[in-house]
């Protein structure tokens, strides 16, 4: 039975003609992807494990975390605001008169908690529930700055300096009026893009959820861009180079602001940082804590994908301009 042939011709016995072909690569494939492993590994690691590279990934991971709880809650309030609470209620809170209402909006930044991050969002919300935008940029900005966790904060930062919570405080809230007021007077409704917040047509709370999840994808991905930003300028300016300019006061206070705007700190953690710079006077620390909350690249790249483009390069000279003029006005006069 087993010597006859005739069993292993019937057709449908013997393999097919293909059989085997091509399984000759597959050793041939196998080796080179080893070879590229390998060779990977002995070009790659050293870079990749170099000190800049891992200070870049730190600060990138840093300032997204500390970044993203925030963003989260300042996106949930966003679509509470636009879900849940009707437009009356804001004409309700706030004083009719525009100008009235920008100040009052800059006070109101003092009971919720929360980073830059957070402000752009609750910003749009309010905007999209009919307030006016001059109010809702005055609430942006004086947030993140004058909001009791990051006075607590910066109390615990400077021991011993109760001027300093004083004037982060005044600074901060005098630059976020002051802007707001500019904004009413020159202000030009083309260059600011509301979002309409028409997230569906169910009820409540599929509103809300809709509402979160468009907003924290679309503000998460800006974040993202600020953070590599924030990252690679951080790893590129040397430390050195900070020391030495330190010890010129008239080059201090604007450097500061700068070195603000490119750290791109979450406000919640910003006193620490200036206050382990001790080789920089008080007023360029003052500017450092002002200009961060309200203009630093995370902000920038959530305004402009919230805002617009139009009115981020409007928005943001100003608002720095200001910021550092009003730091060294409190900080000569109160430091």
């Amino acid at each position: 039975m087993f010597g006859s042939r005739s069993g292993w011709d019937d057709e449908g016995v013997l393999p097919p003609d293909s059989w085997g072909r091509g399984t000759s690569r597959l050793p041939w494939g196998f080796a080179f992807v080893v070879v590229l492993l390998v060779v990977g590994r002995l070009t790659l690691t050293p870079h990749l494990t170099s000190p800049a590279l891992r200070t870049w990934a730190t600060v990138f991971v840093a300032v997204c975390v500390q970044a993203l709880p925030f963003l989260v809650f300042g996106v949930a309030l966003s679509a509470a605001i636009t879900a849940f609470v009707p437009a009356s209620f804001w004409t309700r809170a706030l004083p009719r008169r525009p100008a009235a209402a920008v100040p009052v909006a800059g006070l109101a930044g003092a009971v919720l908690p929360g980073c830059e991050c957070a402000s752009v969002p609750v910003a749009s919300g309010l905007m999209a529930r009919g307030v006016t935008p001059a109010a809702a940029l005055a609430f942006l900005l004086a947030s993140p700055a004058i909001n009791p966790v990051v006075l607590v904060a910066t109390a615990v930062a400077f021991p011993g300096q109760p001027m300093m919570v004083v004037c982060r405080f005044g600074a901060s809230l005098a630059v976020a009026v002051l802007t707001g007021w500019l904004w009413l007077r020159y202000g030009r409704r083309e260059w600011l893009r509301v979002p309409s917040h028409a997230h569906g047509e169910g009820g409540r709370l599929a509103r809300y959820g809709e509402a979160m999840r468009h907003d924290l994808l679309h503000a998460g991905g800006f974040l993202v861009v600020g953070a590599l930003a924030a990252a690679t300028l951080n790893v590129a300016v040397p430390r050195e180079w900070l020391d030495a300019v330190g010890g010129v006061p008239w080059l201090a206070v604007p450097v500061m602001a700068v070195l603000a705007v490119l750290l791109s700190i979450c406000s919640e953690a910003d006193a620490f940082v200036a206050a382990s710079m001790t080789a920089f006077p008080a007023t360029a620390k003052l500017a450092f804590l002002v200009v961060g909350p309200m203009v630093d690249l995370k902000l920038i790249a959530l305004q402009a994908g919230t805002f617009g483009r139009a009115f981020t390069v409007r928005f943001v000279p100003v608002t720095f301009a200001l910021a550092v003029l009003v730091s060294v006005l409190f900080g000569g006069l109160l430091l």
